[in-house]
């Protein structure tokens, strides 16, 4: 049931708008507040799914409520109720994160109307936001090492910048995570992001699959398609074990991200693309320019922010929370009760040497899940953990 609150110092003109929206619709839960002192206190204290608030108030006007309320609940639609002197100020309010204003006395239409839009986008923010958790429920990074606080710290400051971020670090130790949460907590979240494994395309394909290809470039291009990098057109593109792109691709990803253009494999038409580039590694690209296997300009163009994920040996104090979070998570799946693991299980698992880092660990948790006894005990470590 939607609960509007409608905070006016005028006793006439909240009766008027309690009874338009109640007589429009039962299902409102309608709140009165006479002035906004007492609103902002409602507010405070419960949830409410739209504020109509009146700009002309003793004790604290509506901008101040405005301003007040974008502060401790900042999801909550609010719509300005001015009067003819205050049209000024009411227009301004939006630019301060009001929903919509409407004069006094108010129009039946209007404000029905306006009232019905500012739910429904409320529905859609909380629904998007309850997808946004879900999805992100994928990609949690677990840990509360100095290491970990110190990517979540960088995250939190590159995010929203377009910035482009190497992420670097050994193979399994989750540098796939710190892409995806580069991209949620960015102004692009809303677009795509799309992820391409360059290791495992071959190299004669790398190009058609991130720039695309016209029918007849090549013996199996039999119509048109778009590569990833117009997918992506928008949000973000995951460049993961980038080392592994041959060096013609190499000098086409160089010119995107110069030019923010790129051309299908056999046309010379220009695609303009609006793409944030994320790339991953676990290889040394110094030793590889050193080598000539990869470019130095291309080096530079990606490493603008470096972000090194640390192999899992480097932070064992991560390790209870990261076997707690997979027999959660693997038990879920498995629609069991979840498994505890002993303190002497869990010590023995510290110590061991997780050259496979956190893909290993979850693999090992699995395992040890699957034929360990009711309580995952150290001797059922040293029988199934397979070091």
């Amino acid at each position: 049931m939607p609960k509007i609150l409608i905070i006016e110092d005028e006793a006439a003109i909240r009766r008027v708008l309690v009874k338009i929206l109640s007589e429009e619709n039962d299902t409102y839960q309608v709140e009165e507040a006479e002035d906004g002192l007492v609103g902002v206190e409602k507010i405070k204290k419960e949830d409410y799914d739209l504020v109509l608030c009146d700009i002309k108030m003793p004790k604290m006007d509506g901008v101040e409520v405005l301003e007040a309320v974008r502060k401790i609940k900042p999801e909550t639609p609010m719509v300005m109720i001015s009067g003819h002197g205050d049209l000024d100020t009411a227009v301004n309010t939006m630019r301060l994160g009001a929903f919509d204003y409407i004069s006094k006395p108010p129009d039946l239409n209007r404000l029905l109307n306006t009232v019905r839009i500012a739910l429904d986008r409320k529905e859609l923010v909380v629904e998007n936001k309850m997808l946004k958790k879900k999805v992100s429920k994928n990609y949690e990074m677990i840990g509360e090492s100095d290491a970990i606080a110190r990517i979540k710290d960088m995250i939190d400051k590159v995010a929203p910048t377009d910035a482009r971020v190497l992420v670097t670090g050994p193979n399994g130790t989750g540098k796939e995570l710190v892409a995806h949460w580069l991209h949620q907590k960015s102004e692009r979240s809303k677009g795509p992001m799309i992820e391409v494994n360059c290791a495992a395309i071959p190299s004669e394909l790398i190009e058609s699959e991130l720039f695309g290809h016209v029918k007849g470039a090549f013996t199996s291009a039999n119509k048109d398609r778009a590569g990833k990098f117009e997918a992506a057109n928008g949000g973000t593109i995951f460049l993961d074990e980038i080392g592994d792109m041959s060096l013609s691709a190499q000098a086409k990803v160089l010119r995107a991200l110069q030019e923010s253009r790129i051309q299908r494999v056999g046309s010379d038409k220009d695609i303009k693309v609006n793409v944030r580039v994320v790339a991953a590694t676990n290889k040394d690209l110094k030793k590889e320019i050193e080598d000539g296997k990869f470019r130095e300009d291309l080096y530079h163009r990606l490493a603008v922010i470096l972000i090194e994920v640390p192999a899992l040996n480097d932070r064992r104090e991560d390790i209870p929370l990261l076997i707690n979070y997979f027999a959660e998570k693997i038990s879920k799946e498995q629609g069991n009760a979840k498994k505890n693991f002993s303190d002497k299980a869990i010590k023995l698992l510290q110590n061991y040497d997780w050259t496979g880092n956190i893909r290993e660990l979850r693999n090992v948790v699995e395992r040890l899940i699957i034929l360990g006894g009711k309580e995952v005990s150290e001797a059922d470590v040293k029988a199934f953990a397979s070091k």
